[in-house]
């Protein structure tokens, strides 16, 4: 009778790490993180800070900080950041708050793009097929920052959606962050300017940050729909006609 093989040590942790690496793997780890987080957010329900307001025992720098960390997880978390942003400006003012809001916006879109560029994009980058994702994924990896800009700068497209399809994409770090941190900025400061100015709804500064508020909700919504309607457009155009002669019946050249 033959004597088993050995088999070389460490081979059912290679085995394992492995299998935890593939692309598959990876994007069901991810799909818990995310479910997680959701349900973490139902659970915690972080737009309270709207009411109950911060903790007491916290203030100044290390308040305005703290927020900017809790902000980002938060936002990779899909929390809505309009809420967060009327938050910052309610709890820290406008100025603080919107330094607390970026920065926790750059720190949230950072950690999106992360979790989806290590463990979403090897899965999903086979799927980006068809005209429109492929348009989609050649404008983001060629023409990064530009395109991301002017993701950020119109607040149709939802935040964390816009962070993993960049993710997806060839898209580097620094054009990512940098026109994100651009970007975020006007709409970002309307909310915490409206949330600082919450207490007085008359003033100069809260109709100003509102009326943006929504004319760039406008602005989005025609964008889109214009959008829209050119896809439409585009995909119902007639293709080239073919040659209504069939093979069969046409006149076979060089004969008399």
């Amino acid at each position: 009778m033959l004597a088993p093989v050995p088999r070389p040590p460490g081979s059912f942790a290679v085995r394992c790490s492995q299998a935890l690496l593939a692309p598959r793997s990876r994007l069901s780890i991810l799909a818990l993180l995310l479910l997680s987080a959701a349900g973490l957010v139902l659970l915690y329900e972080p737009q309270r800070l709207l009411s109950s307001g911060w903790p007491p025992q916290t203030s100044g720098a290390d308040a305005v900080l703290l927020f900017g960390l809790a902000y980002g997880v938060c936002t990779a978390a899909f929390v809505p950041r309009p809420v967060l942003n009327l938050a910052a400006g309610a709890l820290f003012g406008s100025a603080a708050g919107l330094t607390a809001a970026v920065a926790g916006t750059v720190l949230g879109a950072g950690i999106a793009f992360t979790l989806g560029r290590f463990l979403g994009q090897d899965a999903l980058r086979p799927f980006v097929r068809g005209r429109w994702l492929t348009a989609a994924d050649g404008q983001l990896s060629r023409h990064g920052f530009r395109s991301m800009l002017a993701i950020r700068l119109f607040p149709g497209v939802p935040f964390a959606a816009a962070n993993y399809c960049a993710a997806v994409s060839r898209m580097g770090y620094v054009p990512f962050l940098l026109a994100t941190a651009i970007g975020t900025v006007p709409n970002t400061a309307a909310y915490v300017i409206a949330g600082a100015q919450a207490g007085s709804p008359g003033s100069p500064a809260f109709l100003f940050s509102a009326g943006f508020i929504v004319l760039s909700g406008l602005g989005a919504a025609v964008v889109a729909w214009r959008k829209r309607h050119a896809l439409r457009a585009a995909s119902g155009s007639p293709a080239v006609a073919p040659d209504p002669a069939p093979a069969q019946e046409r006149e076979p050249v060089g004969t008399a």
